[in-house]
């Protein structure tokens, strides 16, 4: 529903699309109707957040609770955000235009850090007050989920509940508790330390955190009867999950315009560097015949012609063949074409080659993300160069002539040689190509070669190494462009400043909190966009709260030192990642779940048996 003080201003703005709603397949109640309303917040523009699978799933998921209405937000662009602070236009929910701060619930999606000045600007925007301890009872409750959640602790003063882990089953244990506490007459306080009892919601304000002399944390210290320790909430069932049979379809192209079916949650592999991998353990399955019914019933419903297969690892999907299979009895006669993202070197086949090339089209993207053996090793990414030039010569017979590969730099143990051996193994696919007699007549080849910055995450391995310095990071970007020997390989890297703030928010603890306020108030926001991102802003802001982000960004910790997220149970045993960390010093790898158990700990989420040896 657009509001009326928004639609006049609606020609001023780039895209008004993306502030009217009304897009076929939104849901709309009658207010009268609902008990408890949730604003789920993505902190990124409307093309960003629309793409998302998260609020896809938890939209129709909070919807097909009768007394539930769940409303879209997403941060508005620039031009947008002058118009309503100008025209004191609250921010407001795309299917009703009701202001954000009427919700029950006021819900945000953290993905990555570098959204968090845009969460800010939001709650700002709606009205709600920043610090959670200055919010009263009528004020909104403020949650928050998603990957960055496994350590929120910089975001601590301005959320009041944290939903660790999957959200399907937790979301509706908290909005019975809130029922309940509505009914009786609604208490802050009260409703927040009953909801630390349900497993997987985190308080932090209850929690006190002190600190030694030399800026490491001393202690985590639980009151009011909170427990010591919280574990994440895991769907055990993944097959029955809830999955919905319809998305809201854009008016306008987003970044991922198509529908998406999830295959599996969860990695076997074990890349040391992968949040992911660790805290979406232990692995879990759909279904062949699931996914295949998943996607029909999703093209049928929004018209979409392209379906994407998401997981973190799509060729390690047990029953990948049988899907497709299953897939193109009705994909080819339809016209749908299948996105299958994620794929590793070693699980290309000449078999898969020759279904991909019946449902997809472009380029493929594999992910070496070291250019040495030794290094590939030390990151335990298991995979070798002689797997990556099978896999290219296979996909070159097969009809591809552009490949992407995935790189890092600044690993730990990363040497020059390391650096100029991802120029050089991109020359070696170069060349493979032109020694293949199988290969598309008429067609150079193309190699694109991207380098991101490596941020060291909670629960991986390298969670205690520094991050390189940004001078650093960019004497090896030089580095590496300068060891480019062929017109045929093209180079993109991340901006060093932004992969050095991520680092900081990333491993931080509950002092950055003023310095996202004071960042805040310094106009820092779209901090992922380089058109907005200031790292002048960001590094006034440290000098002004008194803190050194290099303490948390380029600090290598020492394994006895209590990590901001320490009190946070996601299933991986610490000793298994100092182990972890330890073997990767020698670049000894660790065999994937599959072949062995490693002992992660994932197994105590899932009654004790870990899904992948069930």
């Amino acid at each position: 529903m657009i509001r009326k003080d928004v639609e006049k201003h609606l020609l001023k703005v780039q895209k008004p699309c993306r502030y009217t709603g009304g897009e076929t397949g939104s849901i709309v109640k009658n207010k009268d109707d609902v008990s408890i309303r949730f604003a789920f917040c993505f902190p990124d523009s409307y093309e960003i957040g629309m793409s998302h699978l998260g609020i896809k799933l938890l939209y129709s998921l909070y919807n097909n609770i009768p007394d539930v209405w769940c409303e879209r937000v997403f941060a508005p662009w620039d031009d947008m955000e002058k118009i309503m602070r100008e025209n004191d236009i609250p921010l407001y929910a795309l299917e009703s235009g009701d202001a954000v701060h009427d919700f029950d619930f006021v819900g945000f999606t953290l993905q990555y850090e570098l959204s968090y000045s845009n969460m800010l600007n939001m709650l700002d925007l709606a009205g709600i007050p920043l610090l959670a301890a200055d919010r009263s009872d009528s004020d909104s409750l403020v949650i928050c989920g998603g990957p960055c959640a496994c350590n929120g602790e910089p975001l601590a003063d301005f959320v009041d509940i944290f939903s660790l882990g999957e959200g399907e089953e937790v979301s509706v244990e908290l909005f019975d508790l809130y029922r309940e506490h509505k009914k009786k007459g609604f208490v802050r306080k009260d409703f927040l330390r009953e909801a630390a009892k349900i497993e997987g919601i985190y308080i932090p304000s209850l929690y006190e955190v002190t600190y030694k002399e030399d800026g490491t944390i001393a202690a985590f210290t639980p009151t009011d009867g909170a427990p010591a320790t919280i574990r994440k909430r895991v769907v055990e069932d993944f097959d029955k999950c809830f999955y919905p049979e319809n998305f809201v379809v854009p008016f306008i192209e987003i970044v991922h315009d198509r529908a998406v079916a999830e295959i599996f949650r969860g990695c076997i592999r074990g890349c040391r560097f992968c949040q992911a991998g660790f805290i979406y353990r232990p692995v879990r399955e759909r279904k062949a015949g699931t996914v295949n019914d998943m996607c029909r019933t999703l093209c049928g419903n929004t018209g979409y012609d392209e379906v994407s297969l998401s997981s973190l690892s799509s060729s390690d999907y047990t029953e990948l063949g049988e899907l497709l299979d299953k897939m193109l009895e009705w994909s080819e006669k339809d016209k749908v074409s299948i996105n299958l993202p994620s794929l590793r070197v070693d699980g290309f086949s000449k078999e898969l080659t020759e279904k991909l090339k019946k449902v997809r089209r472009g380029g493929l993207t594999f992910a070496p993300e070291a250019g040495t053996q030794r290094l590939r090793d030390a990151i335990n990414k298991n995979v070798t160069e002689r797997e990556l030039m099978h896999t290219c010569a296979t996909a070159f017979a097969g009809g591809w002539s552009s490949v992407k590969l995935y790189f890092m730099l600044g690993l730990p143990t990363e040497t020059n040689e390391d650096v100029t051996g991802i120029t050089k193994l991109c020359q070696k696919v170069v060349d493979l190509y032109y020694h293949l007699d199988e290969r598309p007549k008429g067609k150079g080849v193309q190699v694109s070669a991207s380098a991101s910055t490596f941020v060291p995450k909670p629960f991986t391995p390298f969670q205690w190494e520094p991050q390189d310095t940004k001078e650093k990071i960019i004497e090896k970007q030089e580095l590496l462009l300068s060891s480019v020997t062929s017109r045929k390989i093209s180079l993109s890297w991340h901006d060093a400043d932004t992969s050095f703030l991520e680092a900081v928010f990333a491993r931080g603890d509950r002092r950055l909190g003023k310095v996202l306020l004071r960042a805040h108030q310094l106009g820092c926001k779209f901090d992922g966009w380089m058109e907005f991102f200031s790292i002048d802003k960001w590094m006034q802001a440290f000098e002004d709260c008194g803190i050194d982000p290099k303490f948390y960004a380029n600090r290598r910790r020492e394994y006895d030192e209590i990590l901001p997220w320490d009190h946070l149970d996601y299933g991986i045993d610490k000793k298994f990642l100092i182990a972890e960390n330890e073997r990767s010093k020698q670049s000894v790898t660790t065999p994937n779940c599959r072949e062995k158990c490693s002992g992660c700990g994932a197994a105590r989420l899932t009654g004790g048996v870990c899904s992948v040896c069930r």
